[in-house]
């Protein structure tokens, strides 16, 4: 992921973040010192943003599409209430077995439950289920079609963010499937009229989107 930021003001902000729980560190160390693909992770910036639009939602249940290493699931459940829901699709083994080792060590980690398997036929399995957040950080190409089946699980006033929607500026002139899933995927956004949406500038992009209620 290339910077588009200076890395100056990037650390200036993550030194003034609200404390994240001690066990993201110890998953942020972990995830850059044995996975070669340690840039995916989402880092303490966003991983702020996100709790903290848990708790503005707010939500009881939390959809993620793409697990990793844990790291945004485990922000996200810190910030749910003691009977909440997170609820993450993930089709790596290896990085499921990686984040379960995490949630077993904290009490946060009791509220997430993870589907094995690939996040559109899990997707398909849920219908009918409603959830007040969703995040969106997996394979590019796709974000169009997460999109379309992820918004009808929402609730009105529901949440949907979504990651890398500036995808290191490849999204002015996108070119690889995954340029075009994510231009597509913001072209979506925008003209959708059942939704109220921004693109941040945070990190690689944010996408925040909220579904409007009816009337």
């Amino acid at each position: 992921m290339e910077r588009l930021i200076d890395q100056a003001l990037e650390d200036y902000a993550r030194a003034h973040l609200t404390a994240l729980p001690a066990v993201l560190a110890e998953i942020e160390h972990y995830t850059r010192a044995h996975r070669p693909d340690a840039a995916m992770l989402s880092g303490p910036i966003e991983a702020a943003l996100l709790r903290l639009l848990v708790m503005l939602c707010p939500a009881k249940r939390v959809l993620e599409i793409g697990l990793f290493t844990g790291y945004s699931a485990l922000a996200m459940a810190s910030a749910l209430p003691s009977d909440g829901e997170l609820l993450s699709c993930e089709c790596d083994p290896e990085v499921i077995a990686i984040a379960q080792r995490f949630f077993d060590r904290t009490p946060c980690g009791r509220k997430i439950h993870v589907r094995p398997g690939a996040a559109l036929d899990t997707l398909e399995g849920l219908r009918g289920e409603v959830f007040d957040m969703a995040f969106l950080d997996a394979d590019k190409e796709n974000y169009p079609a997460y999109y379309d089946r992820v918004l009808p699980l929402l609730r009105p006033g529901g949440l949907l963010v979504a990651d890398n929607t500036l995808w290191s500026g490849r999204v002015l002139a996108p070119a690889t499937p995954a340029d075009l899933g994510i231009a597509a995927f913001n072209r979506k956004v925008q003209n959708d009229p059942s939704v109220d949406a921004v693109l941040l500038t945070v990190r690689d992009g944010v996408t925040v989107a909220r579904k409007k209620c009816p009337g």
